[in-house]
């Protein structure tokens, strides 16, 4: 491994561990104070920027050497989910409350979706050792962008999941919340 292999893997690695360290530290702590729709929403907006991934078409144009099969693989996952979280967010944020649950939905298709496509990514460059070859706006995608997407998705299962029987938007369960910590603080 030469020292640009060895730059990228330390950087992909740290902004893993960070990505984590802030979303414990500071995703966790904040989600359980708001409601379930400004949970999701915010772990959804993270996805809507996955299109940049188009900028793959560009780099192999400057030599990165990523087969066109690759490319084609990563820009349809990550453009499939941008559309998947943008689909997401509309439902959440536009629909009439009884029809939100289809934001649910698509949440779940995004984590599944998201989680097959890394997937696909990690044994790809298994098949096509790609460590130490990318530069400019490519290296940022790979080495801060992706490790952010890592930590969301367990991110967003866990609130798919502890939070099911809360409503989305419902301002009144956030006060009931409220109301049983302060119970439980006086008590």
């Amino acid at each position: 491994m030469n020292y640009l292999s060895s730059a990228q893997v330390s950087a992909m690695l740290g902004s893993l561990i960070v990505s984590t360290l802030l979303a414990l530290w500071y995703y966790v702590p904040w989600s359980l104070r708001v409601t379930r729709r400004d949970a999701l929403l915010s772990l959804l907006w993270l996805h809507v920027p996955r299109y940049v991934t188009l900028i793959l078409f560009s780099a192999q144009h400057d030599g990165y050497p990523l087969s066109n099969r690759a490319a084609l693989e990563a820009v349809v996952g990550d453009v499939a989910g941008a559309a998947i979280a943008l689909l997401s967010i509309i439902a959440i944020q536009s629909l009439p409350s009884a029809h939100r649950r289809i934001g649910i939905w698509f949440s779940w298709i995004l984590a599944t979706e998201t989680t097959v496509d890394m997937i696909i990514g990690i044994l790809r460059k298994a098949h096509e050792p790609l460590w130490g070859k990318a530069a400019g706006v490519t290296w940022l995608i790979l080495d801060f962008y992706i490790p952010v997407l890592m930590v969301s998705v367990p991110l967003l299962v866990w609130q798919l999941i502890s939070r099911r029987n809360e409503p989305l938007s419902s301002v009144a369960a956030l006060s009931r919340k409220q109301d049983a910590r302060q119970r439980i603080a006086s008590a």
